[in-house]
């Protein structure tokens, strides 16, 4: 699985937040579902394709003192992906998408963060797709942090980010409008 991609993704997600002395490690909440890959990618440039990964995991480095040290990985399971439609999702899954007998697993690893604003900023990271690493940026936002009922301590965050397809080695061509693809990703992490 590609787990370490989702990781990365988190790290980015953290780094736009707000005031904790020392850096916090967190798991992220795959399993509870309450994280989310998704994607979208225009189909044929007349309507928009969404889907998501079902399945991934990943840990971040939260300090809000010091956002520009804290750090992600992700690690997602490529054939989890899934368009809500069996006959398309074994199209993804082949050799002209995502090759997951090749290449099983996608993974992001954050090399960087910049806050812009309050509880905002850009998470730099390398993201392997497809048998390929490139760096990437995700735009990112502080959602919140806190107590939650089962006396644990939650932080949430969000990103987005855009890429080529062809820069990640994918060459399947479904015109000019649907080269390049939106990745949405939910982040809720708990304290360890």
């Amino acid at each position: 699985m590609s787990r370490n991609l989702l990781s990365l993704i988190a790290a980015g997600l953290f780094a736009g937040g707000s005031a904790t002395a020392v850096a916090d490690d967190y798991v992220i909440d795959s399993k509870g579902a309450h994280a989310f890959i998704q994607f979208q990618i225009k189909h044929l440039g007349y309507s928009w394709l969404i889907g998501r990964f079902n399945t991934f995991a990943g840990e971040f480095s939260y300090d809000e003192n010091n956002p520009a040290a804290s750090k992600v990985s992700v690690l997602i399971d490529a054939a989890s992906v899934d368009s809500n439609h069996a006959e398309r999702d074994k199209h993804l899954r082949n050799e002209d998408f995502l090759e997951v007998d090749k290449f099983p697993e996608a993974r992001f690893v954050s090399t960087a963060y910049r806050p812009t604003g309050e509880g905002t900023g850009v998470l730099a990271g390398e993201l392997t797709l497809h048998g390929i690493t490139r760096p990437i940026t995700i735009d990112v936002t502080h959602i919140g942090a806190g107590p939650d009922p089962w006396g644990g301590y939650r932080r949430g965050f969000e990103g987005r980010t855009q890429f080529a397809l062809a820069d990640f080695g994918i060459k399947k061509n479904l015109g000019p409008a649907s080269k390049e693809v939106t990745l949405w990703l939910g982040v809720e992490g708990i304290r360890r």
